[in-house]
């Protein structure tokens, strides 16, 4: 009696586990002109089996792991993982399929949730309408169960359910970051356009910067760039301000081993020296804005920030600079910038000899405007725009 007794329990525990939990495969949304540094990341953090593909990784990765890239990458949007995969021609298809999922294993109705859908290629041609029904499904779920509904929160919910419907494809996952890991949380203003902080800290990456020489930024606006820097510099986990992560609401959520990967990473911050990372503006408002957005971070206020017109800044010999100027959707018109561009090559070449320059260019007729010879030019988009990061050498 107990040994068959005992294989039907694992057999039906089998059945029940949600997809992720049978690979331990998870995809993370990337953006394609990063996935190459997105990979080496990734694997630095613990994943395995990393396969890079449209918009996205995918990736093998124990518990651990996925708390750790979720805390502390940089370079990744967020971390999806799947709860059931199945082929769908419609609505109600989606619908049925959807409810047999048990979403007791995720929140109790008491919870909050939100789902976020991607449609393409397919016999369902509405992403809203296929979201309002998986909502529909998650919360007539719960009524059958327990004769209690959860509620909608789009903004701030307890659950972020993913879906994306390719091909009559339909994959429904669990988002294990809860919400865009972009938004670090430091940022508590910003100007016109400002640098989504993904960019920012590949070209920080890109520049291979390890602290051993200064690094300015004499355009710092909102100082995205500089806060990156700090974080890279001090081994700040990219999540240190988050209150909440999807994984948390996981039926295999493990909170101990949360904490212990946790306060391994943050065991490993250092502190960072004056005047080591510093930046300036033209705009008094950037430069309140940068120092407001500093400040809430550990070290922030070793950061040097400066009111200054670069033409009168005195420069940066044997450094690093990092720089994301002005440009047409940032300044209102293009006309206008031409001199400025040229100024600023002008000041590269008088005033930081020996030092190297990473200048992102958001639109890219700009590039030539600065009058220096690129040592290389990558590809990054940023807020919708087919931009460019050159490096440039002062010799």
């Amino acid at each position: 009696m107990t040994c068959p007794g005992g294989q039907v329990i694992i057999f039906f525990i089998i059945l029940s586990m949600h997809e992720y939990q049978k690979s331990s495969r998870f995809f993370t949304q990337t953006a394609d002109d990063i996935k190459e540094l997105a990979a080496l990341e990734l694997a630095e953090l613990g994943a395995n089996d990393i396969s890079p593909v449209y918009r996205g990784i995918y990736f093998n990765a124990d518990k651990a792991a996925l708390y750790r890239i979720n805390y502390s990458a940089r370079l990744i949007s967020r971390v999806l993982a799947s709860i059931l995969t199945f082929t769908t021609h419609s609505t109600d298809q989606l619908y049925k399929k959807a409810k047999q999922i048990n979403w007791s294993d995720f929140i109790s109705a008491n919870n909050t949730f939100a789902v976020f859908s991607n449609v393409s290629d397919s016999k369902i041609k509405n992403s809203h309408y296929a979201s309002l029904c998986l909502k529909d499904a998650v919360v007539d779920s719960f009524r059958e169960q327990t004769g209690k509904r959860p509620y909608v929160d789009s903004k701030d919910p307890d659950l972020w359910i993913n879906l994306f419907v390719s091909r009559n494809k339909a994959v429904i996952s669990l988002d294990t970051s809860g919400g865009a890991l972009h938004k670090r949380g430091y940022r508590k203003d910003s100007l016109t356009a400002p640098m989504q902080e993904t960019v920012a800290a590949a070209i920080i990456r890109y520049t291979e910067w390890d602290g051993s020489v200064p690094i300015y930024d004499p355009m710092c606006g909102s100082a995205t760039l500089l806060c990156e820097a700090m974080m890279h510099y001090c081994r700040i986990p990219s999540g240190f301000l988050r209150k909440h992560f999807g994984f948390e609401c996981m039926p295999d959520y493990d909170k101990k081993l949360w904490r212990e990967i946790k306060k391994d990473s943050d065991r490993k911050k250092i502190r960072l020296p004056n005047g080591l990372i510093s930046g300036s503006d033209i705009s008094s408002q950037a430069v309140k804005t940068s120092k407001l957005n500093i400040n809430n971070i550990p070290e922030g206020k070793n950061i040097l920030i400066n009111k200054l017109d670069f033409n009168k800044a005195k420069g940066l010999e044997n450094g690093v600079i990092i720089t994301n100027p002005p440009y047409g959707i940032r300044m209102g018109n293009k006309d206008d910038l031409s001199s400025l561009y040229k100024s600023f090559g002008d000041f590269l070449k008088q005033k930081c000899k020996g030092s190297s320059a990473y200048i992102y260019f958001g639109e890219r007729e700009f590039i030539k405007k600065i009058g220096l010879k690129p040592a290389w030019k990558k590809p990054l988009m940023s807020g919708g725009l087919d931009g460019r990061l050159v490096k440039y050498e002062m010799f």
